[in-house]
């Protein structure tokens, strides 16, 4: 796992992990957070839930009424001065209950017609709600599974949010098309929020900006959010405390503090407006500037977080890693990996459909536990299907068990979608997809690549890989070894020589033993 991990963490050594968050109070913290969390912690949540609570019937009665095209529209009227008000005295209450007695504002809020978006950073956790309740409570954009939820499902209604599903594409585009609406509707719609990163951090660093804050062109605001404390106790990352402990910590501290800053109003270049990704890369860049942190390309792909090259998105601990990892609790030897791997191959070869279930899954694996079977499917997809090409072809890359011209030659047999022997820029994203283990949605750069060598085969790919500066250089970090493969600790092996060849490959040459030399 160690040579994976660190192919993957090559490019990221100058930048702190800005995944990672753990409390780490002294002596003196300890005990004061343990004393004063039994009795602040059932106090101030019964107060903030009953707070929280009474917000439900109250949120409803909203739009209560209304046919879906009155739903459609911007409430206004009595609707709009009775019960804004009053969400809005509640919402503010709950954070006061959880220890946030006062909060400090610097600058000044645009209005809707200066800048139509406020763009929050850095994205902490959950408690970052509290912004909304200083800005007015604006629109926001959430996932369509949340309207189901309680009491936030009705403060979504109460709100207007733009409701998006992430596994529907439609959905998607129908959600574009909806900020856009709404974000140049000239003061027709109010004004919205979002957290551009799209997920939470520990503010080390401001990771990649998602474009959509910045799709309309329009002016935005960017917003800055400080936590001063001298125990850092609201931060919910990717790995870390959990959301529990946060309540925890944060309502067993007297109070906490916090800064809402609003800087100038951005207004966007004509190139920006044209180029979203610019645009939230400028702003991302200015923002950095004024918290004193890096910015970086870091993004979270599917579940785990990744770094941007040449397009690509590498995961900083990718799927397959994770899936070793079980895989050796369950002692398999690295050879059963490879055996193991490889009828997964036949299996892909000689079904039209790789897409497995988990139990599917746990009959391949041979694993009397099913839930280690649903565990790996869960890494790779959000349902209980998965794709059985990204979890070979991923696997046999992290483990270095083919050397890159057969394994290239694997994936690209399985991604030449109509057998021509070229690849489509959706056959060239399949196939990165599963090599790496995370989807890649931005592949445009390097088919450009690709297609400017001529026609896209496999030879052209695998000169690509070898030749071009920057795949060039993904190739090396993924493929390079010492000693030969992963090290599994299994007993028999201190890593894989990665020329063994299996008995059942498909005519997939193995043996070439180039795997352990880098391309130039």
């Amino acid at each position: 796992m160690e040579r994976f991990q660190r192919c993957r963490g090559a490019a990221t050594t100058t930048t702190a992990h800005p995944f990672v968050h753990d409390v780490k109070p002294t002596g003196v913290q300890k005990v004061q957070t343990i004393l004063l969390g039994c009795i602040f912690f059932p106090i101030r949540i019964a107060l903030a839930v009953l707070f929280f609570l009474l917000m439900w019937p109250i949120a409803r009665l909203r739009l209560a009424g209304l046919s879906e095209v009155d739903r459609a529209r911007p409430v206004e009227g009595w609707r709009q001065w009775l019960f804004h008000p009053i969400i809005l005295f509640l919402s503010r209450g709950v954070f006061f209950f959880t220890g946030f007695l006062w909060i400090k504002v610097k600058g000044r809020q645009a209005t809707q017609q200066e800048a139509p978006v406020l763009a929050v950073a850095p994205h902490s956790g959950f408690l970052d709600m509290l912004v909304l309740c200083m800005s007015g409570l604006p629109t926001v954009v959430s996932r369509s599974e949340n309207a189901k939820l309680p009491v936030i499902g009705a403060l979504l209604e109460f709100n207007q949010s733009v409701l998006v599903s992430r596994k529907d594409p439609e959905s998607r585009r129908k959600c574009v098309t909806q900020i856009k609406e709404r974000l140049t509707s000239n003061g027709y719609w109010p004004q919205m929020l979002m957290f551009p990163e799209g997920t939470t951090t520990n503010g080390r660093a401001l990771i990649k900006f998602k474009p959509g804050a910045f799709l309309a062109g329009v002016p935005v605001q960017p917003v800055l959010l400080h936590y001063p404390n001298k125990l850092d106790t609201v931060r919910w990352t990717w790995k870390g405390i959990s959301w529990l402990e946060c309540l925890w910590y944060t309502t067993s501290q007297f109070y906490t503090n916090v800064t809402v800053e609003f800087l100038p109003v951005y207004t966007p270049s004509q190139q920006e407006k044209e180029n979203p990704e610019l645009y939230a890369d400028n702003v991302q860049k200015l923002m950095a500037k004024a918290l004193g942190v890096p910015a970086t390309d870091y993004v979270m792909e599917g579940l785990f977080p990744a770094t941007k090259l040449g397009g690509l998105s590498l995961p900083l601990e990718s799927p397959a890693g994770e899936t070793l990892k079980l895989l050796k609790r369950h002692s398999f030897s690295i050879a059963q990996v490879e055996t193991v791997m490889n009828t997964m191959i036949d299996y892909c070869h000689s079904k039209q459909d790789t897409l497995v279930t988990v139990e599917q899954l746990t009959s391949l694996l041979g694993l009397t536990d099913k839930k280690t079977a649903a565990k790996i499917c869960s890494l790779y997809s959000k349902n209980d299907t998965l794709d059985l090409r990204q979890l070979c072809l991923s696997v046999c890359t992290a483990a270095g068990l083919r050397s890159p011209e057969a394994l290239l030659h694997t994936a690209f047999t399985m991604y030449d979608s109509d057998g021509d022997g070229l690849l489509s820029a959706e056959d060239l994203s399949g196939l990165m997809a599963a090599l790496v283990g995370v989807p890649q949605y931005n592949i445009a750069e390097m088919y450009t690549a690709l297609t400017s060598r001529g026609q896209p085969t496999e030879a052209a790919l695998y000169d690509l890989l070898t030749t071009h500066p920057t795949y060039q250089k993904f190739l090396n970090e993924c493929f390079q070894s010492e000693g030969g493969g992963l090290v599994m600790g299994d007993g028999n092996h201190n890593g894989v020589p990665n020329g063994k060849a299996s008995s059942n490959n498909n005519g997939i040459h193995n043996g070439n033993g180039v795997t352990n030399k880098k391309f130039h």
